[in-house]
């Protein structure tokens, strides 16, 4: 019984790591594309 509780907890454990992982990188990605915008508008401002 201690066996199946150890792997589903391994099994929750990746899952949330995953998750993690995906909210980390599409924020990251929110983060590149809004400084790609500041980048356009100001070397249009700058032109």
């Amino acid at each position: 019984m201690k066996l199946l509780a150890l792997g589903v907890l391994l099994i929750a454990a990746y899952v949330l790591f995953k998750v993690l992982i995906g909210v980390v990188a599409s924020l990251a990605w929110i983060a590149v594309v809004c400084v790609a915008i500041v980048a356009v508008v100001w070397a249009l401002r700058v032109l």
